[in-house]
């Protein structure tokens, strides 16, 4: 592994000078993503585990799979609003395969009529992930529940599905573009090199969206404040938008409303890298090695969504979703007739994706966008204090330890 990483880090920098010297400086939103996507060296194409206990990072499917029961009830509700016909799930980004296994156990287990109008396809860009889904989801496959759409085929816009599109902490590692205001004027920062040590540098504008993303938000930064800007996400949206004929989209990543987001306070951004479960704000070391990521700007993804035709349903905290959901009664559940020992364990499991303060419950949010429909009610949006939401019931088995 040691001689990996080192391969990883040298040929990525030997890469990124060489690009460099060929073209001038780069803009970070271009180092991000040969960092993060680069097919021999970038950090989702190298075949490491990068999810999970012995990776870099959890995300809230690695937790337990009720996540996963309680997103699945979500979506049975949704397709119910849609009036009960075949029902189809696109999810981008869906890593190790998790969340699609742990939905479709639950509607087979617990909802039958919606599992036999569900089919789930995955748009997956990272080969290591694509293969593991493979292996994951083989029998769901067989069962003709299981597809997988070529990147190609979504960015050209060339299905058209009635459902949903989910994407759980995808929209966090698209490589952005940093900015700061210097004197009065937003710059942008680029990389370039000095006796091969990778530096920073401020420069105009690499994209003209960039000023009007501001504008349209109406935020404007503190002398000498950085900040990202999102401008893939938006791209995504927009492809997304052309896909979806009728149907949800089903947004989960950490992240603010701009206001928020960009508030004073937050002079530095919100860049963060991942190794080993430990963060850093130093993106220039361990190329390749280590996520990248920035907090998700909720106020551009919905004035961009109603402008290409998806319709703002929701956006709340990620804990007052699950528990809109049953998230406590179901735990109680699943706690029954277990020691007293595992119960505990598996309570402290299930806190993390709804503790406000330490865990995911706060800082992730939940959006919802819709399309062909009139004024469709989910209960995951509705005041979780005054839902007492059935239980899942069944067909959960398996836990963190497992991953």
């Amino acid at each position: 592994m040691e001689e990996e990483k080192t391969s990883s880090d040298k040929g990525l920098r030997k890469f990124i000078l060489s690009q460099i010297e060929k073209g001038g400086p780069i803009p970070f939103c271009q180092f991000m993503e040969w960092c993060l996507y680069h097919p021999i060296y970038g950090y989702y194409r190298v075949g490491r585990k990068t999810i999970g206990k012995n990776g870099d990072y959890y995300t809230s499917s690695c937790v337990h799979p009720l996540f996963g029961g309680l997103i699945a009830k979500q979506l049975s509700q949704m397709s119910d609003e849609m009036g009960g016909s075949a029902f189809e799930v696109v999810e981008s980004g869906g890593g190790r395969g998790f969340l699609c296994e742990d939905i479709l156990l639950w509607a087979k287990k617990n909802y039958p009529i919606f599992y036999q109008r569900l089919q789930y396809h995955l748009i997956e860009t990272a080969p290591p992930f694509l293969q593991e889904q493979k292996e994951r989801l083989r029998k769901y496959e067989r069962e003709g529940k299981v597809f997988w759409i070529d990147q190609e085929v979504f960015e050209k816009g060339k299905i058209q599905i009635e459902g949903c599109f989910l994407s759980n902490e995808l929209l966090d590692a698209l490589p952005v573009h940093q900015v700061v205001l210097d004197h009065g004027n937003l710059k942008e920062i680029y990389l370039t090199h000095e006796h091969l040590q990778l530096k920073e540098q401020m420069g105009g504008l690499s994209d003209s969206r960039i000023r009007s993303y501001f504008k349209s938000m109406e935020i404007t930064l503190q002398e000498g404040q950085r900040a990202e800007v999102n401008l893939n996400a938006l791209d995504w949206l927009e492809k997304v938008a052309t896909c979806l004929k009728r149907g949800f989209v089903l947004t989960i990543d950490y992240g603010y409303l701009a206001k928020e987001l960009y508030a004073p306070y937050r002079k530095e951004g919100t860049l963060l890298c991942y190794a080993q479960h430990r963060t850093s704000h130093n993106p220039y070391e361990r190329l390749g090695e280590q996520d990248m990521t920035s907090h998700v700007n909720f106020t551009s993804l919905i004035l961009r969504g109603e402008e290409l035709g998806l319709r703002f349903l929701g956006l709340v905290p990620q804990y007052q979703f699950l528990i809109a959901l049953g998230i406590l009664q179901e735990m109680e559940w699943l706690a029954m007739g277990m020691s007293e020992r595992d119960a505990l364990r598996l309570r402290l499991s299930l806190k993390h994706l709804i503790e406000p303060e330490m865990g995911m419950g706060e800082v992730f949010k939940v959006l919802i966008q819709h399309k062909g429909m009139e004024h469709p009610q989910l209960d995951g949006l509705r005041d979780f204090s005054k839902t007492e939401a059935p239980a899942i019931r069944g067909g959960l088995g398996r836990g963190a330890s497992d991953l």
